[in-house]
């Protein structure tokens, strides 16, 4: 089932993204990297803590050998 409005304090991970300014592939990627842990909905439509995608937008990000740096103007 699609959440038109989740519950209060939950995100969708389409309005994770949207949240965080990001795609939501990224929010899946940053789940399967333990970055971000979901906290109900179903498998195929998870939900999420605002406060946990907080953090994990502002959280440092590992990174891979010979991945482009991005500079901090």
């Amino acid at each position: 089932m699609e959440y038109l409005i989740p519950p209060r304090g939950l995100l969708t991970t389409k309005l994770a993204a949207l949240n965080c300014g990001v795609q939501p592939a990224t929010i899946r990627d940053w789940v399967r990297r333990g970055i971000l842990t979901r906290c109900g909905g179903s498998p195929k439509r998870p939900l999420y803590r605002l406060a946990d995608v907080e953090a994990a937008r502002y959280a440092a990000k590992p990174t891979r050998d010979g991945q482009r740096a991005v500079n901090a103007a």
